[in-house]
């Protein structure tokens, strides 16, 4: 006898369909797994015999042929135990067959039948429907699943349930759909920052292009602070981009924001990460930081105690917006369009520049210091801005004096509708739509022109200085840019005001 069960693998953020074929035939009782199943995949014939016992069904003493097809698809984890399971019961008549036509399943079993949760199911949610059929998942991921569920998922905790539901004498009631949440902004406001006009206006520039941004100061200035707020004022994701955000998280294991998905994602890994910890990997690849952040905020603190092998491999994804990790096997792509916040001190000791503190760092220290951010890896952000050191009287105010995140996320996201509208956010702009959405009048190519003499600046700069005087008139309601904007977004260049990248300008 031959039953078919339909399931899915998990392949970075994407999920492949498998074909479990299970043939009993005559011969001595055994029990084999073929299809490039791995270690936890093997193990599943254990699982799956205890697991049918102890629920009560019967095991066939008969020679069992399982493939799981494709067959030069790899195979992980326990995923496949459910629909195992349940293809050797229809196999043997304990189970209609023709119930498994319209659906598929996932389910890793213990050894008294019921299901442990995977990781990875919002994927094979949307690849399920994509292909016609419903997908019955482990109770315990229903609350995920329900995130793109559109009456076409099905949850059960118990083997049994499960073979209730195929024999009709009691059918499971589809998974309701959830909101991906609003996005209230429950977080810190930035009206809880004291003066930093300039940083603030910088952030709010940041938000509204989708600019990468570094701050740098003192110790105790406010930078990470700053930086905190910054998801605050972002606009909320679309449904589009909250399923490719819970994707990913899905796929980590992390599919719990609270009911905030439409807030973009804000991650602050450790100086101490490694590559692999940042970019993602593993001998079965799994998403790093850098993917975790996708569509929201990867905040480096600390920037040039990070390791510089570790910082340079940000500069492909920081352009491409996604990251390939190879192996010997196969390559998963994971998707990694983030938004770079950075900060840095000025020296070790943290007081070159400061008002009142002496700073003891020798020029070589304070050298090789800023040396471990490499040109390339600086060239990559578009705004570079100080924070200074504020004074006393605008510390101890009792009232806040700046907006609130409400106030300036509105105009970010009236800026951000105007760049959608040109096709795309500004930071993402290039070739010919950089050409046209940022030309420049004869006043500001004159203007342009000198600094890029006078400073030196890349080519990948002289870009990206445009992609923020876009922004600015954006933010402005300006249909072109004005002089002014210009001026504005080579003030933002703080760190290319340098003749060498060996000194930092204070004001």
């Amino acid at each position: 006898m031959l039953a078919i069960v339909h399931s899915r693998a998990s392949i970075g953020v994407s999920a492949p369909t498998v074909t479990v074929e299970v043939h009993l035939s005559g011969g001595l009782p055994a029990l084999s797994i073929v299809g490039l199943p791995e270690t936890g995949v093997r193990e599943s014939k254990e699982r799956v015999r205890s697991a049918l016992l102890n629920a009560g069904f019967e095991f066939p003493a008969r020679r069992i042929t399982i493939n799981l097809a494709p067959a030069d698809l790899p195979k992980e984890g326990g995923r496949f135990d459910l629909p195992i399971a349940l293809g050797i019961l229809a196999a043997s008549g304990q189970i209609p067959r023709e119930s498994l036509i319209d659906v598929e399943f996932l389910g890793e079993l213990s050894l008294d039948g019921a299901l442990r949760p995977l990781k990875g199911v919002l994927p094979a949610v949307l690849a399920a429907r994509a292909e016609g059929r419903r997908l019955l998942v482990p109770q315990a991921n229903a609350a995920e699943a329900a995130l793109a569920s559109e009456d076409d998922v099905l949850a059960a905790a118990h083997i049994l349930t499960v073979c209730e539901h195929l024999c009709g004498r009691a059918r499971l009631v589809p998974v309701p759909a959830e909101e991906l949440g609003r996005n209230d902004q429950a977080g810190p406001d930035l009206a809880d920052v004291r003066g930093q006009s300039v940083p603030r206006r910088a952030l709010e520039v940041a938000a509204a292009g989708a600019h990468n941004l570094l701050f740098f100061g003192p110790p105790g200035t406010g930078k990470s602070m700053l930086a905190s707020r910054l998801p605050g004022i972002l606009p909320p994701l679309t449904t589009d981009a909250a399923l490719e955000v819970a994707s990913v998280h899905s796929v980590a294991g992390l599919a719990d924001r609270n009911g905030g998905w439409r807030q973009p994602p804000f991650r602050s890994p450790h100086h101490t990460a490694s590559a692999v910890a940042m970019v993602g990997g593993g001998s079965s690849p799994r998403p790093g930081e850098i993917s975790l952040a996708h569509r929201g905020v990867l905040f480096l603190d600390e920037l040039p105690e990070f390791e510089r092998r570790v910082l340079e491999v940000l500069r492909e994804p920081m352009e491409s917006g996604e990251i390939a990790i190879s192996r010997a096997a196969r390559q998963v792509t994971f998707p990694a369009r983030f938004q770079v916040v950075g900060a840095m001190n000025p020296c070790p000791c943290g007081y070159n520049g400061h008002p009142t503190i002496e700073c003891q760092c020798t020029p070589q220290q304070v050298m090789r210091y800023r040396g471990k951010v490499s040109g390339p890896l600086l060239d990559r952000f578009d705004l570079h801005v100080e924070v200074p050191v504020q004074g006393s009287e605008v510390l101890m105010q009792r009232q806040q004096d700046g907006e609130s995140s409400a106030l300036v996320r509105a105009r970010v996201a009236e800026a951000r509708d105007r760049q959608l509208r040109r096709g795309a956010v500004n930071a993402s702009l290039a070739g010919a739509a950089l050409h046209t959405h940022c030309r420049l009048d004869r006043q500001g190519e004159t203007l342009l022109s000198g600094a890029l003499e006078k400073l030196g600046l890349s080519a990948r700069a002289l870009h990206r200085i445009l992609r923020v005087a876009r922004t600015l008139a954006d933010l402005d309601g300006c249909e072109r840019i004005a002089s002014g904007h210009l001026v504005e977004a080579l003030g933002y260049r703080k760190l290319d005001r340098q003749q060498s990248r060996s000194s930092l300008v204070s004001t």
